[in-house]
């Protein structure tokens, strides 16, 4: 079944498998400048460089899921008064005091999970359709990633809109949970589950797919020398990088479309003005608190000494079969 599947993620609009230059009036494929690195060289190099851990091992996936937590929690925690005035200016509720909890679940789900459905993907394809088909490998890891995260995010999503949208109704998670699951049993938690994902899933495979994306060109195009001879502060200055232009990219995008999609040309021309009214601040806003998460996450890779992957290189082998190598 898996082989029938394959052949379709090249419809996707992000395969770019690789550029085709044109040297001495023959056709040929665009190499990067330097060796590949495989995951099996990864790992040997591990006893080298003296990593915590194996790169794909449990207790890597772990450290990650940590992360996530930190990066996830500690960056929107820090927008919770905005949330939190927001929510009240609509509906005047109690404070939500467990809020955090609802961030450190979706970031130790959605990074971690991110890590395992890259690597099995990875795995799944061969060294040499995962390189060829990289982009589709980062939508569908983050897909199945964020489809698991908000499994797991929606009992306290629902517990979170309750509180919030019912004044009254209960001031803590603590008294809100036992009240739902008494009332309506263990449907209450998962009444909204699909229209978290149909909200999540595109949001954070583009955030991610544009994160890796954007790291790969920073490192081809912009770095002026291998990302091999950079110090680990020059790396995480390179993540902080891509995590904001690729959110400012996707933000951009997205926001476009949603004036595209709009009710009707009249809408249009009488709001013309106030709908873009706050996007340059928002943009600001959303993508430095991504560029955040995407330090944290790396910084706490590089304080646990885990391995960390350079950008993917075609194979050798690729390189071989297209006529690349002597």
């Amino acid at each position: 079944m898996f082989s029938s599947i394959v052949p379709l993620t090249r419809l996707n609009p992000f395969y770019a498998p690789h550029f085709q230059l044109i040297q001495d009036g023959v056709r040929k494929r665009a190499e990067p400048a330097e060796a590949p690195t495989t995951q099996r060289s990864l790992a040997a190099a591990s006893a080298a460089e003296e990593y915590s851990c194996e790169y794909g091992s449990l207790k890597f996936y772990a450290l990650c899921g940590v992360g996530g937590v930190l990066s996830c929690g500690l960056t929107h925690t820090a927008v919770v008064p905005l949330d939190l005035v927001k929510c009240r200016m609509q509906v005047d509720p109690q404070k939500y005091k467990s809020i955090f909890n609802g961030f450190s679940v979706t970031g130790l789900c959605k990074f971690g999970f991110y890590e395992v459905f890259k690597i099995l993907y990875g795995n799944m394809l061969g060294e040499e359709n995962a390189y060829l088909w990289r982009t589709s490998l980062y939508l569908a890891a983050s897909a199945s990633a964020e489809f698991f995260a908000d499994i797991a995010l929606a009992p306290m999503e629902a517990a979170k809109v309750r509180i919030q949208t019912q004044p009254g109704y209960a001031n803590t998670l603590r008294q809100a949970v036992p009240k739902m699951f008494g009332e309506e049993g263990i449907w209450a938690f998962y009444k909204g589950v699909a229209p978290l994902w149909m909200r999540q899933i595109p949001y954070t495979m583009m955030k991610f797919a544009c994160f890796e994306r954007t790291v790969e060109a920073l490192y081809k195009y912009v770095v002026p020398k291998p990302r091999s001879e950079c110090t680990k502060g020059e790396q995480l200055v390179v993540t902080f990088i891509a995590g904001y232009i690729g959110k400012e990219s996707f933000k951009s995008y997205t926001s476009l479309m949603d004036y595209r999609n709009s009710r009707s040309l009249s809408f249009l021309r009488i709001s013309n003005r106030c709908v873009w009214k706050g996007l340059f601040a928002r943009i600001i806003m959303i993508g430095t608190l991504t560029a955040l998460q995407w330090f944290i996450y790396d910084s706490v890779k590089v304080y646990f000494r885990l391995p960390r992957p350079p950008p993917p290189e075609m194979p050798e082998s690729l390189k071989k079969k297209l006529g690349l190598t002597e």
